[in-house]
């Protein structure tokens, strides 16, 4: 049974009751993934892999902050595998659309085999992903979870409430508050008392600030500041455990960019353009991922389409899971073929 929760005070987590609709406390029918092929071993250099979004943001920040405003993004770059020329899903750069496509792997469009999440709010109908795409629709979470192992999300947007009824099954803890100070707290209790494979969190203060000040405003730049200190805890907290350093990997990625008043239009270049970092043991280290991944093409200034092949947000699921030597998420398409590159060889249990 996996639990749900809205936390309210600093460090509680709520592991029980609901914020979703009484009709969505079971999993939709046909949802049930096949067993993963592979069970998680533990025995390998990752075992565990934490997904980060930060909403709304544009690549160009980080540049335009630099070390000294922006150490922890800084030091992800300089000591991981990097791009700032990745791309949103194509139909739209929006947050619930483009988050939903991180975790499952898929395109946005329902005709071209996509999870069909075309909504940016909070409603109830369709209540689940299947429901919108008419089918079983296959996270991240149902392959860790197959596989033995445990599996959470934190999020700052009540929206993301929809995750839960989709894979309520598979996700074993889930806590959402708008305050992003408070749940990175959260986060680093739940990091430092519980044992999880996945787990994925979402920071909105860079989305909150653009849109109330504008993108790459000065307010903006102070939320993304403030972000690359949560950012900071989350990285000290791994590099000083015991159990966590040397086993966890990161990625880090955005579900738009944006400029100016809103980041609503999917064919801007400051709206489609993200950041795609991933750190941890093995990674290559201050590497740029096109370097790396000669199939994988850097698209410049251009959008492109799905048959074009950018490194996208929507890489985070099966990236994950292949650091985590798991198979990639059923009738996914992003990275589907778990070819993105970002060790610097083969997983010590793959080598013997």
């Amino acid at each position: 049974m996996s639990r749900h929760g809205v936390v309210l005070p600093l460090l509680t987590l709520v592991l029980s009751g609901s914020i979703a609709c009484a009709a969505a406390s079971e999993a939709p029918e046909g949802t049930r993934p096949a067993v993963a092929e592979r069970r998680l071993d533990t025995v390998g250099p990752i075992d565990t892999v934490v997904a980060i979004s930060i909403d709304g943001l544009n690549p160009k920040a980080i540049t335009k902050l630099g070390r000294s405003r922006a150490p922890a993004l800084s030091k992800l770059i300089r000591t991981g595998a990097t791009t700032l020329n990745a791309r949103t899903e194509l139909e739209l750069t929006d947050t619930l659309p483009n988050h939903t496509g991180m975790v499952t792997g898929r395109r946005i469009e329902k005709a071209t085999g996509g999870h069909a999440v075309t909504w940016n709010d909070d409603r109830l109908t369709p209540p689940t992903v299947q429901g919108a795409a008419g089918h079983d629709v296959s996270s991240v979470f149902n392959v860790v979870h197959d596989a033995g192992g445990g599996t959470a999300f934190f999020a700052s947007k009540t929206k993301f409430s929809l995750w839960e009824r989709s894979w309520p099954d598979a996700i074993d803890t889930d806590v959402i508050v708008e305050d992003n100070k408070a749940l990175v707290a959260n986060f680093l209790g739940d990091l430092n008392n519980q044992t999880r494979s996945f787990r994925f969190l979402h920071l909105s203060a860079p989305d909150v600030a653009g849109h109330a000040r504008g993108f790459m405003s000065p307010a903006y730049l102070r939320a993304v500041t403030a972000t690359d200190r949560l950012l900071a805890q989350v990285v000290r907290a791994i590099s000083s455990s015991p159990t966590l350093a040397g086993h966890t990997a990161i990625i880090l990625t955005a579900d738009h960019g944006g400029r100016g008043a809103s980041h609503r239009a999917p064919d801007r270049l400051v709206n489609y353009t993200v950041p795609f970092m991933v750190w941890g043991p093995g990674v290559a280290r201050g590497v740029d991922l096109y370097a790396i991944n000669p199939t994988y093409t850097n698209p410049k200034r251009a959008r492109t389409t799905y048959d074009d092949a950018p490194i996208r947000n929507g890489d985070v699921a099966n990236l994950a899971l292949d650091l985590l030597e798991l198979p990639p998420v059923t009738d996914s398409e992003h990275d589907a073929a778990q070819d993105l590159v970002a060790l610097t060889a083969p997983p010590l249990s793959a080598t013997g």
